[in-house]
């Protein structure tokens, strides 16, 4: 680095040199410093949450009269002004058009004092300049904890952020999940017509109709949409205005109130008040219901994918019931071999997200006291929890789903073959009798009709009538 190259700024601890451009300050170039450790960088969604905060924070404070004016250098710089570049700076920030000076690894110092910090100097420098200072003016009317985190801590702002971020992003998941249900539900009407044999313990058993399959696999993502909702909920309860520890120093008695409904307003999204500032402090068990989840869509997701796979499977050797589209070659040496990559992809992103959530769960029971220290690498694995499910549930379903085709020939085939239809005849010939029949038409490789007739126990009208394999899908005693 030459002179020319990087600045002096300066933190509690003294003298940091930064680049000459760049808009953090001393305290994020320690942290970029002390924490070379991952190459990540923490999800959009959060630093759009920071910003609102920030805003919304010169907002109230401005609106309670507690910027000052400030003499600098000479010249008076009034607190209307300086709450005014805050609040223009915060905006930019919002839009995402300072993204690339948010540079703070996501496993750093614990509660995210570095991530706050980050924000602060960034907003700071950037109203600084907005007010016509540059950045390496000896004296600047703007400070980023004096002004830009006033009323604030990083214990209350960064759970905020997160609770707004996660429900920023939480309407592209929904709409993911509502997309794959409808494009089911649409499968699922398209294959009523087809009675095929159900599979109990990967074994035959009686018939289902592959709609019904599918109509269920579309049921099971509606549920899964309505958790994820229902857990969101508690998200909306915020505890910005708890400060450093709940008890709320340092911040005027109406902030935490008017900051609830200035982000609500901010970022259309329903908000509430905290009920007990301090609980909101200390415990992230409402981050990890909603991990929770996002867990248990997952696993229902890696079920579905997984029958999807056994359904497909073959197309020769296998069950091969349902054809999946053919998106790409399947081997570097097979010809002509297609694999269900789409369903593969799932199941990796899915181990992913509880992958994610194991994390989450360890960083939600990791917190002390009044705080929870674990609020950085937490938030990283929520938001990417949700940025894999959203974009993997989206591709499943318009590359693999909307294109499944049924192989009608091949699923009615393995019915006819299958000697557990007898079940249907429990009524009329008896559990004993009707074992009889199963075993021997497996040993003699002949139809359950055909042996059922030959030993007399039904005439042929009967057994026609019994064994007719739609009705025997839609319940009930048959006799």
């Amino acid at each position: 680095m030459t002179d020319t190259d990087y600045r002096i700024e300066r933190d509690s601890m003294g003298q940091v040199r930064v680049p000459a451009g760049a808009y953090w300050g001393a305290q994020t170039q320690r942290a970029i410093e002390n924490f070379p450790i991952s190459g990540l960088r923490q999800y959009p969604a959060f630093y759009w949450a920071m910003g609102l905060i920030k805003r919304a924070a010169a907002e109230v404070n401005e609106a309670l009269g507690l910027f000052e004016d400030r003499e600098i250098d000479g010249k008076k710089v009034a607190g209307s002004e300086i709450a005014r570049a805050i609040v223009e700076a915060a905006g930019e920030v919002v839009r995402g058009e300072l993204a690339d000076q948010f540079v703070v690894d996501p496993i750093q110092a614990g509660a995210g004092t570095s991530y706050n910090m980050n924000v602060n100097e960034v907003i700071a420098n950037r109203a600084n300049e907005i007010l016509g200072y540059d950045l390496t003016a000896s004296s600047r009317p703007v400070h980023p904890n004096d002004h830009v985190n006033m009323a604030q801590s990083t214990n209350d702002t960064i759970p905020t952020a997160i609770r707004l971020g996660v429900l920023s992003q939480l309407p592209a998941l929904l709409a993911a999940f509502d997309h794959l249900a409808e494009a089911l539900r649409e499968r699922a009407a398209a294959f009523d017509v087809i009675v095929k044999s159900g599979r109990t313990h990967l074994q035959d058993a009686v018939p289902v109709r592959l709609g019904q399959e599918f109509g269920a696999y579309a049921r099971a993502i509606e549920r899964n949409r309505e958790k994820v909702a229902d857990a969101a909920d508690g998200l909306r309860r915020l505890g910005i205005g708890g400060t450093a520890t709940g008890s709320g120093l340092n911040a005027h008695p109406e902030y935490h109130a008017r900051m609830v409904a200035t982000l609500q307003r901010l970022s259309g999204i329903e908000l509430r008040e905290s009920d007990d500032l301090f609980e909101s402090m200390q415990s992230m068990a409402d981050l990890v219901h909603f991990s929770g989840a996002l867990r248990t869509a997952a696993q229902d997701l890696t079920r579905i994918a997984n029958d999807i796979r056994l359904l497909s499977s073959g197309p020769t050797t296998g069950l091969a019931e349902i054809q999946l589209p053919a998106v790409q070659p399947g081997s570097s040496i097979m010809p002509g071999k297609v694999n269900p990559v789409m369903a593969e992809m799932l199941n990796q992103a899915m181990f992913h997200v509880m992958g994610n959530d194991f994390t989450v769960l360890l960083c939600g029971q990791a917190g002390q006291l009044e705080l929870n220290v674990m609020m950085p690498v937490m938030s990283y694995n929520l938001f990417q929890a949700m940025h894999i499910m959203t974009n993997s549930v989206r591709v499943f379903t318009d590359r693999l789903v909307v294109g499944i085709q049924a192989n009608r020939e091949r699923a009615e085939g393995w019915l006819a073959k299958n000697a557990i239809l007898v079940t249907a005849l429990n009524p009329v010939i008896g559990y004993a009798r009707g074992a009889e029949v199963a075993k021997e038409a497996m040993a003699t490789n002949r139809t359950v009709r055909e042996v059922v007739i030959e030993k007399g126990y039904l005439t042929p009208e009967e057994a026609d009538r019994l064994l007719d394999a739609r009705r025997l899908t839609e319940g009930g005693i048959h006799k």
